[in-house]
């Protein structure tokens, strides 16, 4: 709680009685449970809110696969670079083979990229508002 120990928190408490005296004590100690009970109702209303517009419980969430720790870049590339993207042969291997020659044949051809030059000697366009 707050990095308070049991000492700490009697000792706390004692100055807080002494400070603010028996006769208002009462009252402090009202508002304090008020603020408690608003805290928790907050934070149940946040939880079903959260239900409500992602769909899952946050108690079903398992936050150790979102810890940023366990990302190891490192780990990351050699998995990605060790990744088998072969896929195994098949009875139809030669069909697929063919029809991904065919396919490689139809595919549609980029554009052709048309660049515009300005004359020889041509000054550049200055836009005066653009400074």
């Amino acid at each position: 709680m707050l990095g308070i120990n049991g000492p700490e928190f009697i000792l706390l408490l004692i100055i807080g009685v002494l400070v603010i005296g028996p006769s208002r004590l009462p009252e402090y100690t009202q508002k304090l449970a008020n603020l408690v009970k608003e805290v928790r109702r907050m934070a149940s209303g946040a939880r079903e809110q959260i239900k409500e517009e992602v769909g899952i419980d946050i108690d079903e969430v398992d936050w150790k696969k979102y810890d940023p720790r366990q990302y190891d870049p490192r780990r990351i590339i050699k998995d990605a670079l060790l990744d088998d993207d072969t896929k195994p042969v098949s009875a139809g291997a030669p069909v697929a083979a063919a029809t991904a020659a065919v396919a490689a044949d139809t595919k549609p051809k980029a554009p052709v990229r048309v660049i515009e030059r300005l004359a020889e000697g041509e000054a550049a366009p200055f836009d005066t508002e653009a400074t």
